[in-house]
C-alpha cells in the first residue's frame, strides 16, 4: 500500500484561530483564488488572498493604508514561476537552459533568472553539494509525490547520478553553458524566491506597513502590523501536520523555510522513502532529522539551506549555518528539538512528547 502526506509551514498572525485558519485555508485556495478585507487598527487595512500558485497553497496578508496589493503579489509569483524559474514551463529561462543542455554557445539568462543560479550555485559549492540544483531529473524518477512512486533501478539511478552534479553548470553573468545530460530545477529554492520577489514589491508601495508571505514552506514576515505585536510562525508537528511543536516569535523581516521527510512520501516493501533526496546517493536523505526550519535574512538562501540541513545532519550544518548567518530548528527522528542560539529565546516547545535537548 502506498500512503502520501503533505505538509504546510503555518503562520500564527496574533491568535491560535488564525493558524487555524491558514490550516483550513487550503479548501477555499483549492477551488481558485480567495480573498478578503476588514478594517484594522488606525484606518489601516488587512487584506487577505489565498491561491495555488508555484504549484503549492500560497497566502497573502498585507497590511496597508493604501490600495489592495495581494492581487499583485500573486501575479508576480506566476510571472516569476512561468517567466525564469520552471522547468515545466515551455519557453522559460530554465527550460530553455535545460534544452541547451550539451551545447557549447549555452543560452542568455534574465539578470533575474542568473541572479538566482549565482546564489544557488554559491549555495551548492558551500555545502560540498548537499544542495544541488541539478538533482530534478533523479526525483522525478522516484516520483514520490505524484502518481507512480517507485524505487529506481540501481543502473537507470547510476545514469542520473553520472549526469548531475551543480559543477556542470558554468555560468559567466547571465550566460549559462550545461554540460550533455544535466538539468537544472529550483524546485528546493523556488518558494524562497517567491517570498524574495514578493518583498520587492512590498517595498515599493509606501502604505503598505507591514505583511505575511507564506508560499508552501516558505514564509516572509514584513514590517509590523497595525498594533505592534510580533510575528508568531508555528513550526509543524511531523507527526500530525495539522498540529504545531513550537512557536517562533519575530519582529520585523524574516525568512523562515521547512523541509520535512513527512511532507511528501511513500512505503513499498515495508519501506518509507521520501522526497528530500542526498546527491551523493541519489536516495533519499538519512541524516536522523524528520524536519529542519531555517531562519535568514533571503528566501532563497533559507528555502536551499533547510534541504541542504536536512542532508547534512545537524552537527555538519551548523558551520553552513554560522556561514550564512542563519538560524535553524532541527527536529529528529527521537523527538528531540535543537535550536540554535541565535534564536533559543525565540522558540517557545508547546506540544507534549518532543523535548528541547541542549547542544
Amino acid at each position: 500500500m502506498v500512503k502520501k502526506k503533505r505538509h504546510k509551514l503555518t503562520v500564527e498572525l496574533g491568535c491560535a484561530a488564525l493558524i487555524a485558519s491558514l490550516l483550513s485555508g487550503c479548501s477555499a485556495a483549492n477551488q481558485g483564488q480567495s480573498s478578503r478585507e476588514k478594517t484594522s487598527v488606525s484606518g489601516v487595512m488587512e487584506y487577505d488572498r489565498n491561491n495555488v500558485v508555484m504549484g503549492t497553497l500560497t497566502k497573502a496578508v498585507i497590511y496597508s493604508s493604501g490600495k489592495d496589493r495581494t492581487k499583485e503579489v500573486m501575479e508576480r509569483l506566476s510571472q516569476v514561476e512561468n517567466d525564469a524559474i520552471s522547468w515545466r514551463v515551455e519557453g522559460s529561462d530554465i527550460d530553455k537552459l535545460n534544452k541547451s543542455a550539451g551545447h557549447p554557445s549555452g543560452v542568455e539568462v534574465s539578470e533575474d533568472t542568473a541572479s538566482y543560479l549565482k546564489k544557488t550555485l554559491e549555495l551548492a559549492k558551500n555545502t560540498d553539494g548537499a544542495f544541488d540544483p541539478t538533482m530534478g531529473k533523479i526525483s522525478r524518477l522516484w516520483d514520490v509525490d505524484g502518481d507512480h512512486p517507485q524505487v529506481p533501478e540501481k543502473e537507470e539511478l547510476k545514469q542520473l547520478l553520472d549526469e548531475s552534479g551543480y559543477e556542470k553548470i558554468q555560468q559567466d553573468g547571465t550566460h549559462v553553458v550545461l554540460e550533455s545530460g544535466a538539468s537544472v530545477d529550483f524546485g528546493a529554492v523556488g518558494k524562497g524566491i517567491g517570498c524574495d520577489e514578493a518583498k520587492k514589491l512590498l517595498e515599493n508601495d509606501s502604505d503598505v506597513c507591514g505583511a505575511v508571505i507564506s508560499v508552501g514552506g516558505s514564509i516572509l514576515t514584513y514590517g509590523t502590523k497595525p498594533d505592534e505585536s510580533d510575528w508568531k510562525v508555528a513550526i509543524t508537528n511531523p507527526d500530525n501536520d495539522t498540529d504545531y511543536v513550537g512557536i517562533l516569535t519575530l519582529s520585523g523581516e524574516n525568512y523562515v523555510s521547512t523541509s520535512g521527510s513527512y511532507e511528501k512520501f511513500f512505503e513499498q516493501d515495508g519501506n518509507t522513502y521520501h522526497h528530500i533526496m542526498d546527491p551523493a546517493t541519489g536516495y533519499p536523505a538519512e541524516s536522523g532529522l524528520v524536519s529542519v526550519s531555517v531562519l535568514t535574512d533571503n528566501g532563497l538562501l533559507s528555502d536551499g539551506l533547510s534541504t541542504a540541513c536536512f542532508v547534512l545532519g545537524k552537527e555538519k550544518s551548523l558551520p553552513v549555518l554560522e556561514k550564512y548567518e542563519a538560524d535553524a530548528i532541527f527536529i529528529d527522528e527521537n523527538h528531540k528539538v535543537y535550536v540554535t542560539d541565535g534564536i533559543k529565546n525565540k522558540f517557545e516547545l508547546v506540544r507534549k512528547g518532543y523535548e528541547l535537548a541542549e547542544e
